[in-house]
C-alpha cells in the first residue's frame, strides 16, 4: 500500500466516522478495513484511532496525522489540476479584484469583451479602494499598481504606468505653476487617502536626488474619481496615475506639473497565487487584459509599442 493511498484511506475513515461506513464506501468488509488501519498504525508505531464497535475518535497522534494528511491531499489535487489545466478549455469561476477607478474604466469593460471570447468562464469583479492581500480565499486574481514585494505571488505586468502631477490650466493661471517640489506646499493639493501609506506625502525625484513633500489642501478623499473631478474643476493639483488622466492631458483640460520630476512607479500588474500559474482561465484573462489595455484609446499613447 503506497503512502498516498494510506493517507487517503485514513482521511476517508476519519470523515466517515466508523469502520462499517468506511467499509461500505470502499466496498470492503469491516474486518478488512480494521486490518488496513492496524497495518498503518503498526508501520508508524503509534495508535491513531480509539475505536469501539459503534464509533471512532482520534488520538493526539491521529489528530496530527489527519491534519497533515488533509494538507498533503489538497496539495496533490492542486498539483494534478495545474498539470492538466494547461490542456483544458477555460471554464469555471474567476474572481477578480481591482482598484475602484481603474476597475470601472478599464477592467469592467475588458471583462465584458472577455465573456464573449470565453463564455464558459463566470467572472466576479470586486472593486475596492485598497488592494487585497493575497492569498485570499475569495480572490483568484488582483489588479494592482506599483511594486510587487511578495515573492510568493506571480506578478505579470499588464501595462506601464506613471504617477503624474496634474492641474487645470485655469487653476495654474490663478495660483501659478510650481517650479520646484517645495513649491507644492504653497498650493492647494488634492489629497487621496488610500491604502495604508501616510496620505499627503508626495515623493519626487530627479536623478540621484529625492525628496518627500508634505502637501496640504482643503479637499481630500478616498475616491480617485472624485479627486480627478476636483482637479478638472480647477480646485488644485493632483497626483494621479497616467491611465486616469491621459485623455484629459490630450484634450488640454489638464496639464502636467513638474514634468521633469519622477514619482514612485505605478506599473499595472495582474497578481495571483503560484497555484494558479497554469490555470487556463487566469492565463487567458491576463493575456486578454494586456491586449485590451494596449489598444485602448483612453490609455497613454507613449511607449505602447514596447509592451
Amino acid at each position: 500500500m503506497s503512502s498516498d493511498s494510506e493517507i487517503a484511506f485514513f482521511c476517508l475513515l476519519v470523515k466517515q466516522g466508523s469502520l462499517a461506513s468506511t467499509a461500505r464506501e470502499l466496498n470492503l468488509t469491516p474486518p478488512a478495513v480494521s486490518r488496513r488501519l492496524a497495518l498503518l498504525e503498526e508501520r508508524l508505531g503509534v495508535r491513531l484511532l480509539n475505536r469501539t464497535t459503534r464509533r471512532i475518535s482520534l488520538t493526539s497522534e491521529g489528530e496530527v496525522y489527519f491534519n497533515h494528511a488533509q494538507r498533503i491531499l489538497s496539495d496533490i489535487d492542486d498539483m494534478e489540476r495545474l498539470v492538466s489545466s494547461s490542456r483544458e478549455a477555460p471554464r469555471g469561476l474567476l474572481r477578480v479584484n481591482a482598484p475602484l477607478g481603474f476597475g470601472r474604466s478599464y477592467v469592467g469593460p475588458a471583462i465584458s469583451a472577455f465573456t464573449k471570447i470565453c463564455p464558459e468562464v463566470d467572472v466576479q469583479l470586486h472593486l475596492t479602494d485598497r488592494p487585497v492581500r493575497l492569498p485570499d480565499e475569495a480572490i483568484d486574481l488582483a489588479i494592482q499598481f506599483g511594486e510587487m514585494p511578495d515573492s510568493r505571488l506571480i506578478a505579470k505586468r499588464l501595462a506601464p504606468n506613471r504617477r503624474l502631477l496634474v492641474a487645470s490650466p485655469a487653476y495654474l493661471r490663478i495660483a501659478g505653476t510650481p517650479q520646484h517640489p517645495h513649491d507644492l506646499t504653497q498650493h492647494e493639493c488634492l489629497v487621496l487617502r488610500q491604502n495604508s501609506s501616510a496620505y499627503g506625502n508626495w515623493r519626487l525625484s530627479k536623478g540621484e536626488r529625492a525628496e518627500t513633500v508634505k502637501v496640504h489642501g482643503k479637499l481630500s478623499t478616498n475616491d480617485g474619481e472624485v479627486a480627478l473631478n476636483w482637479a478638472l474643476d480647477s480646485l488644485g493639483i493632483l497626483m494621479r496615475a497616467e491611465w486616469d488622466v491621459a485623455k484629459y492631458l490630450r484634450s488640454g483640460r489638464l496639464v502636467q506639473v513638474l514634468a521633469d520630476y519622477e514619482t514612485p512607479p505605478a506599473d499595472i500588474y495582474a497578481v495571483f497565487p503560484e497555484r494558479l500559474n497554469l490555470s487556463a482561465k487566469v492565463t487567458l484573462f491576463v493575456d486578454h487584459l494586456r491586449d485590451y489595455l494596449s489598444s485602448h484609446a483612453d490609455g497613454p499613447q507613449v511607449g505602447k509599442a514596447a509592451w
